[in-house]
């Protein structure tokens, strides 16, 4: 779907290197330049004070180039790099061996440290910070890693030195303005002095000397569909983005310079009216009030904008992103590690379904191999104190899923390879089977659970089970009656796979996520791609008007494929209709209009989640052997029969 973006709202998607009034082609980009500002009616604009260049830029302004194409240099023993530089900024793309070292140097520039890949320890004023990256690495029965990028910004002034760890170090290192003695070790022409100062037009909206990791820092979106982690320092301002496939930003400009640098996926670069094709790796120089756009590739793409100065249009925008976020996460929350089922008994492998009842936590604990096969005699369903003591209230005689309390105190199980629903004591025991066939046919899995006000409860089944061969044609979704009465509500295979499942408030509404879809190695394909839809409740139980309601934002690696599989599973809802859904990228949160809020990020996928304490504000996530818990400003809503 192609996104149209005002040229008002977008100063500026892409990074591209600054230009020099120097360059050979000035003259002529200029003028050409001048032309297509009028003949769009943009508007130009100058920053005032800003500092005289005197450093020429080893940039062309408008032409693409790969990293590739900088000769490396060596910058101390074991140490490599990559460097890049326009007016205001320079970027040095830096190899350090095993154990390489960067001598302790007092810092004439404000600077950006980005651990792209490895670890090391940063000096800093004295200070030893250890700092690391990891990839992300995608999800099986047993594990699944989210990736960390560590990166700290410093002062003019701070000290700093960089020892590698035992594998060795890729990093980012980013400046404003120019560091001379790097310009000095390549073959560009040396100069003799450069930026005298800094000019800083904007306070930094992070700490210095403070490691981050960058999956933290809140999104924000700056158009349908683009979302970026912007940090800025003083005079320069990063935006980590990422686009959706086949969008365009319009010809526009804006007063920064801008480098852009494409991390992952493919774009077109509209510049000067000339469309120029960017893969990974590649970047450009924009210079201020250079006129540009961007149309973006099937798989997406991911880039890395450089901007000097910093942009106040950015920082208002992530300001308001992140006053929105913390309507629902309070700014002091901090992620806590309940439990570690691996280092504690009983031992968990993969945690599903939580749901607060009583005051205690109850969660499915599913045995998984690596290759996904089940195994009920070493699964069992656990109950959690508030304080992250638990037992297992049942062990080898399900593999259970969704749990949700149900009457008497007891609790609604979707006992998946068992082909049932039954109703369970918190004991243990099973009092009654309350579905497990439809049309004279077993049922396949039920996965999540729900009641409403009526004694009635819909499931969804995504048939993931063992067997080869299913029961029922289809994935599908079921209503059953307080009478018993059993209905299929979606259509066979109408969702690739229908996952997490809730009901509004109100009980007007209900939402079904779609977890995978548009993978070549999965066995079916839907119209309902990555996102959570919404229904009517009709009186009956019966559902009706479907509707996308939000669009779950996906993984690179997912893009990268062509995917459009988000890893939806279990979701929360609080009393004013926001859900909360766990998803391979993070907890995705939405408003109750659909719109994206923000997300909470975690070292492991989330499998799952609900509220729970006695004040109902807490959110505890489930991921494969931990349970997770964060604060928030809202009460969630359980219908309590």
């Amino acid at each position: 779907m192609i996104q149209r973006i005002c040229i008002q709202l977008y100063v500026g998607i892409f990074l591209v290197f600054l230009l020099s009034s120097c360059s050979p082609s000035g003259n002529e980009w200029e003028k050409k330049n001048r032309e297509l500002i009028k003949k769009y009616g943009l508007s130009e604009r100058t920053i005032e004070g800003l500092p005289a260049e005197t450093v020429k830029p080893n940039l062309e302004p408008g032409q693409i180039k790969n990293l590739s194409s900088f000769e490396p240099v060596a910058l101390h023993p074991g140490v490599m790099a990559r460097i890049l530089w326009a007016k205001g900024a320079m970027m040095a793309i830096l190899e350090l061996r095993p154990d390489a070292s960067i001598p302790e140097e007092v810092l004439g520039e404000e600077c950006f440290l980005f651990v792209v890949d490895g670890s090391l320890v940063s000096e800093v004023n004295g200070t030893a910070l250890s700092m690391s990256s990891r990839k992300r690495e995608p999800q099986d029965g047993i594990h699944s890693i989210t990736p960390k990028m560590d990166f700290i910004y410093l002062k003019k002034g701070s000290r700093m030195g960089i020892q590698a760890g035992a594998q060795g170090a890729k990093i980012y290192q980013i400046f404003s303005p120019q560091k001379l003695d790097y310009i000095r070790k390549t073959n560009f022409d040396n100069p003799s002095s450069g930026l005298k100062e800094t000019w800083p037009l904007h306070a930094p909206n992070i700490e210095p000397n403070k490691v981050y990791d960058l999956y933290d820092i809140p999104l924000s979106e700056l158009a349908p569909g683009a979302f970026t982690r912007i940090i800025s320092g003083s005079n320069l301002l990063l935006s980590f983005i990422a686009m959706p496939p086949n969008s365009s930003f319009d010809l526009h400009i804006h007063p920064e310079e801008q480098i852009l640098l494409t991390l992952r996926g493919s774009l077109e670069a509209i510049l000067l009216e000339d469309s120029k094709p960017m893969k990974s790796n590649d970047l450009v120089l924009i210079p201020g009030n250079f006129v540009h756009g961007v149309k973006i590739g099937e798989l997406g793409a991911d880039a890395l904008d450089i901007f000097w100065p910093s942009r106040s249009d950015y920082l208002d925008k992530s300001a308001q992103s992140l006053s929105r976020f913390h309507e629902f996460i309070p700014q002091d929350a901090k992620l806590e590690l309940l439990i570690d089922g691996k280092k504690t008994q009983p031992e968990l492998f993969f945690s599903e379904g939580p749901k607060w009842m009583n005051g205690k936590l109850y969660f499915s604990n599913m045995y998984f191999d690596q290759d996904w096969n089940g195994d009920p005699q070493r699964s069992s369903i656990v109950e959690m104190l508030p304080d992250g003591s638990y037992r297992n209230i049942t062990q080898g005689k399900m593999q259970a899923n969704g749990l949700y309390p149900y009457k008497n105190n007891n609790l609604i199980v979707c006992d998946m390879m068992g082909h049932r629903v039954v109703e369970m004591t918190t004991s243990g025991q099973v009092l009654r089977v309350l579905a497990d066939q439809y049309e004279g046919k077993p049922i396949d899995g039920p996965n999540d659970i729900i009641t409403d006000t009526k004694g009635g409860f819909y499931f969804t089944d995504p048939q993931f089970t063992m067997e080869a061969e299913k029961f029922q044609p289809g994935r599908a979704v079921y209503y059953v009656s307080a009478q018993g009465k059993i209905t299929r509500i979606t259509e066979p295979n109408e969702f690739a796979m229908p996952n997490g499942i809730l009901l509004s408030p109100d009980g007007k509404t209900l939402y079904i996520n779609n977890c995978f879809d548009k993978e070549t190695w999965y066995p079916v394909q839907s119209n309902k791609e990555n996102y959570i839809w919404a229904y009517d409740v009709n009186e009956d139980g019966t559902i009706s008007n479907g509707r996308q309601f939000a669009q779950v934002l996906l993984t690179e690696d997912v893009l990268e494929r062509g995917g459009r599989s988000s890893g939806a599973d279990g979701m929360a809802i609080d009393k004013e209709g926001n859900i909360y859904v766990a998803t391979y990228y993070g907890v995705q949160i939405f408003d109750n209009k659909g719109k994206f809020v923000g997300m909470i990020n975690l070292p492991s996928f989330p499998v799952s989640l609900c509220f729970g304490d006695q004040d109902m504000k807490s959110l505890y996530i489930v991921s494969y052997s931990k349970v997770f818990k964060i604060r928030t400003n809202k009460e969630g809503y359980v219908n309590y029969l």
